[in-house]
């Protein structure tokens, strides 16, 4: 008896004992993540939290815990990346429009202080100020544009829609200018109806958006062209041109905001740099995509996809 008491006695003890170390474990555990928790936040680092323990709930508390860590990295080189971007985008075009209203101050000056001016310069001098005024206006449109769309405040309502038509109605825009350049212009639109989910002004405005690139970089090709194609899902515009082309090495960029190179599209294109990013936008609202392949001087070609309904 007095055996089995004194071995009762010890398992309580060696219990007792047990559980005041995995309590004290727990504790020193929670204490360390504590401390390490703060300094990632306060230091803004990369790292984990990480413990030697086999308490389950703890265990299953730091994986959360490292896996909102993990969220949290992400949204951070996610804003890093948006506020790099929007300065480069503010100093574009801050730039593009600091020519344009120099021009328009010299014009002002001239008027203002040039009296010797007759009637037909002062005429003259009025429509280039006009001109230039527009192109600011159109800098600064573009780029509200652009900010509208990317915070969703620029509404699109989707619908079946009929590319035929609206592919015939922005190369037929485009057929007058295509001609004063003496270039040719080759349409390739089947004669049954393709239905797409999307939305008219927004297609429209993709659509114009390309075929204003084509012409103004694929004039030294003599051609640009318009094609409309599909497959069971999909249906594909290419819009074309043989000019000068981009390099391979800038395909992959041109679509990024405020992307710029030398001589490049998406620089050039609308004025700021915000073009193409606005096409690609576009586009992805209605749940579509654009591709480029371009070998200069043969091919290059802008493909906008979309949706196909069927019924």
């Amino acid at each position: 008896m007095v055996l089995i008491l004194s071995i009762l006695i010890a398992l309580l003890i060696g219990f007792i004992f047990f559980q005041y170390k995995e309590k004290r474990n727990l504790t020193s555990n929670i204490a360390y993540a504590h401390q390490k928790l703060q300094m990632i936040v306060q230091e803004n680092t990369i790292e984990k939290v990480l413990a030697h323990t086999e308490h389950q709930e703890l265990m299953q508390l730091l994986n959360m815990i490292n896996e909102l860590l993990v969220e949290k990295q992400k949204v951070l080189v996610t804003h890093t990346r948006l506020e790099e971007s929007m300065r480069k985008m503010l100093s574009n075009v801050s730039h593009d429009l600091k020519t344009p209203l120099t021009v328009i101050l010299g014009y002002i000056e001239m008027l203002e202080i040039d009296h010797s001016l007759n009637e037909e310069e002062r005429r003259q001098l009025l429509f280039k100020l006009h001109t230039k005024t527009n192109e600011v206006l159109k800098i600064i449109h573009t780029f509200f544009d652009l900010a509208k769309i990317e915070a969703g405040d620029q509404h699109y309502p989707l619908s079946k829609v009929n590319i035929n038509e609206i592919c015939r109605k922005n190369i037929l825009t485009f057929y007058d200018m295509v001609t004063a350049m003496n270039m040719d212009i080759k349409i390739d639109i089947p004669e049954a109806p393709l239905y797409a989910f999307g939305n008219e002004e927004a297609i429209d405005r993709a659509l114009n958006n390309l075929l204003s690139n084509a012409l103004t970089y694929g004039a030294e090709g003599k051609i640009i062209g318009l094609a409309l194609r599909n497959d069971e899902a999909y249906i594909y515009i290419d819009i074309w041109d043989k000019g000068k082309g981009i390099d391979e090495y800038h395909v992959d960029r041109v679509f990024e905001r405020t992307y710029t190179m030398e001589d490049s599209r998406n620089k050039s294109f609308q004025g700021s740099g915000l073009g193409l990013t606005i096409t690609k936008r576009l586009l992805e609202i209605m749940g579509g995509s654009i591709q480029l392949s371009s070998i200069p001087y043969e091919k290059t070609v802008f493909t906008a996809t979309l949706k196909r309904i069927t019924y």
